[in-house]
């Protein structure tokens, strides 16, 4: 399958297809590595990491997976370059894509990743953005293959904001794969309903489906349950209102025994806030692979920048 000189900003551009190779590609990769082989598709590239917004897991992936295959990274913080402030998105991009390979962006808005995308003449890659977290979903439906041995079918429920980015691209990304979704959340913070319909026209064609509740109780055969922090980044003045409004919804031992199913796993993007949306014992329990999806950051990641850019 060839995705060469593709970017990679949100799944709804990628075939249920495309997510598979690009899936199968990580799991293949991350075996190569455990046996102490790593490539050179990248070797003699020039990486450009842009992060507004920090990170452990995005940061470390992309380094780590460009140096694997033989490219070089370089961090560009929110105080090295100019992005929209002494210079537009528009110039930047042209700048960075005479200069770079490739470029990763890790930011607030959704539309200076595409700005980057439609100017840059190099494949962009979306390391979050307010709107959309791509690179994650890779990684969990890769930690929910190697559990499960299969994605469509399984049936997943993401429990807590259901309108911050990674219900959006859990939403996608799991109507795309047949994954059967459910998001459980206050109705205040229920996905918008644009993201909704999307994600049930690609169930319908795949065999899933796609629910939105406020009932806590709809977690009986959950393969999944599927957590993230109250309040994202950029939002610490609403905690307070958020911890009010989401207490009840905590992923605990009584909500896991509620799925009915002795190997329903718990998943969560990191970082967790432990105490609010995840008890620590739900959190260090055998159920949890947090820790396998964090380092399935890794392994997708290079797997996206070796099937757009590699040789």
């Amino acid at each position: 399958m060839n995705l060469k000189g593709r970017s990679f900003l949100t799944l709804k551009d990628f075939t249920p297809e495309e997510i598979e190779y690009l899936i199968d590609l990580a799991a293949k990769l991350k075996a190569d590595k455990k046996r102490g082989i790593t490539g050179e598709s990248l070797k003699g590239k020039n990486i450009a990491l842009i992060f507004e917004k920090p990170s452990t897991r995005t940061r470390c992936a992309f380094t780590v997976a460009s140096n694997d295959e033989g490219a070089f990274p370089e961090y560009l913080g929110k105080g090295d370059i100019q992005l929209g402030a002494k210079e537009s998105v528009e110039d930047t991009a042209r700048v960075l894509g005479r200069m770079f390979d490739g470029i990763e962006f890790r930011g607030f808005s959704h539309a200076n990743v595409e700005i980057l995308a439609k100017y840059a003449g190099v494949p962009v890659w979306n390391g979050l953005t307010d709107d959309y977290h791509p690179t994650q979903i890779l990684a969990d439906f890769l930690t929910l293959k190697e559990q499960f041995g299969h994605l469509k079918g399984l049936n997943f429920v993401y429990i807590g904001d259901g309108r911050n980015n990674m219900a959006n691209s859990l939403l996608i990304g799991c109507g795309k794969m047949g994954v059967n979704c459910t998001i459980i959340a206050p109705k205040q913070l229920w996905p918008e309903e644009e993201v909704v319909s999307l994600a049930k026209e690609y169930a319908a064609r795949e065999g899933g489906t796609i629910t939105i509740t406020d009932d806590i109780n709809d977690t009986k055969g959950a393969d999944c349950i599927y957590t993230d922090v109250w309040c994202s980044m950029g939002e610490e003045e609403k905690a307070r209102e958020r911890i009010e409004l989401l207490k009840g919804y905590q992923v605990n031992t009584a909500l896991m025994d509620r799925t009915g199913k002795i190997d329903t796993i718990f998943m969560h993007c990191l970082p967790a806030v432990k105490g609010n949306e995840v008890t620590e014992e739900v959190f260090e329990s055998e159920a949890s692979v947090v820790f396998d999806e964090a380092e399935n950051r890794m392994h997708t990641i290079k797997a996206v920048m070796v099937a757009t850019l590699g040789e």
